[in-house]
């Protein structure tokens, strides 16, 4: 696979450190770089310190998927990773039928590229927006993202806790929109509108070469007036920029969102080269082409820029707002204490979720361990 395909995994920080470089001075006990140079003290040796010890550990994102069912929300995963990460392409069951709840289905895998190891979660929620009545149907969905949160936060406190904490938590949201054309409908406004204050979300306009250029423009711009109006922050959020490049940066990506995006598994051959895109009678839409769609946009935002900052903002906005809560409420009676069991943390029996011992609440959240190697 080729190197380009390997770096969107780093941070944007290590990218740089990982560029090819001629003759890197040598770290190893006895060899000495700059020698005679008193001046030099050796500062610059930290990037590589970090860039070694990240390499080792590796690296970990934790993406969900919301929409209804035949957005594509699948087709686009497989599309951002190059691999069959999706849950259906994991399991195909040509007879599965319409979930009578929402289901939480999480796939992990153990992504592999010329040295560099990601652990990507992949986290399903099919049956959603499905049903003749939706009402409050996000809420299986906050549900779960608190669950993680709170098996963190568990972990946190312990007395002997590990020493890396596994996080399971939601680092981002892809909320997938139907290519109307005329507005969010009120499932669409109240799901963002309750789920943008624990989790970063990223609107995406599923299946838009449905749509033509103008009707694309014009459906983003409505969809923009509508979030400011219902007072949606959206990732990436003003009040997070941290200077005045950061924001510079990110008012471009703010005035693409909604990205309207084409997902495709299928390579096809257009002018000597392969393309992954959807043939047509009238042509190939190439998925990876700026001038066909913004999925080159999204893959960007969320692997090659900025990952690393989805993944602070989750740590240090939402779930410390979660974190803070949650000890008030135990300060305010009895509550959290250290080494105790999770409180809230679902325990799985035969596919369904039951929550502090209770019964079974409908919500299934089947986690599957897959390996990938690419």
């Amino acid at each position: 696979m080729a190197w380009h395909t390997v770096f969107p995994l780093l941070p944007p920080v290590l990218l740089a450190m990982c560029w090819p470089r001629p003759s890197p001075p040598s770290l190893m006990m006895g060899e000495r770089s700059h020698a005679g140079d008193f001046s030099y003290v050796g500062i610059d040796a930290i990037l590589e310190q970090m860039r070694r010890k990240a390499m080792k550990q590796g690296f970990e994102l934790n993406i969900m998927v919301v929409g209804q069912s035949g957005l594509g929300k699948s087709t686009l995963m497989n599309t951002l990773f190059k691999s069959k990460v999706s849950r259906k392409s994991a399991q195909p069951n040509p007879e599965e039928k319409i979930p009578q709840t929402i289901e939480i289905k999480s796939i992990s895998h153990d992504i592999e590229e010329k040295g560099v190891r990601m652990k990507l979660a992949v986290i399903d929620t099919p049956g959603f927006g499905d049903q003749i009545n939706n009402e409050n149907c996000w809420q299986p969905i906050m549900k779960f993202i608190n669950d993680q949160y709170e098996a963190y936060l568990q972990e946190e406190i312990n007395i002997d806790r590990k020493k890396r904490i596994p996080d399971s938590r939601v680092h981002c949201c892809i909320y997938f929109i139907p290519p109307t054309g005329h507005c969010l409908r009120p499932l669409d406004v109240e799901f963002m509108r309750r789920l943008s204050k624990v989790v970063n979300i990223v609107p995406v306009i599923a299946k838009a070469d449905t749509l033509t250029l103008e009707e694309r423009d014009d459906f983003k711009q409505t969809i923009r007036e509508e979030l400011r109006a219902n007072g949606i922050d959206v990732y990436p959020q003003k009040e997070f920029d941290e200077d005045a490049e950061d924001r510079l940066i990110n008012d471009k990506i703010r005035e693409m969102i909604p990205f309207a995006v084409v997902g495709s598994d299928q390579e096809y051959q257009v002018n000597g080269k392969k393309i992954l895109g959807r043939k047509t009678k009238w042509g190939t839409i190439e998925v990876e082409n700026i001038a066909h769609c913004e999925f080159a946009y999204l893959r960007d935002l969320l692997i090659r820029t900025h990952m690393q900052n989805i993944k602070d903002i989750t740590g240090s906005i939402h779930y410390e707002m979660y974190r803070v809560r949650r000890l008030n409420e135990s300060n305010a009676g009895p509550g959290l204490a250290p080494g105790q069991a999770p409180t809230l943390v679902s325990a799985h029996t035969n596919g369904q979720t039951k929550v502090n011992g209770g019964p079974p609440n409908g919500m299934a959240a089947q986690c599957e361990v897959l390996t990938h190697e690419m």
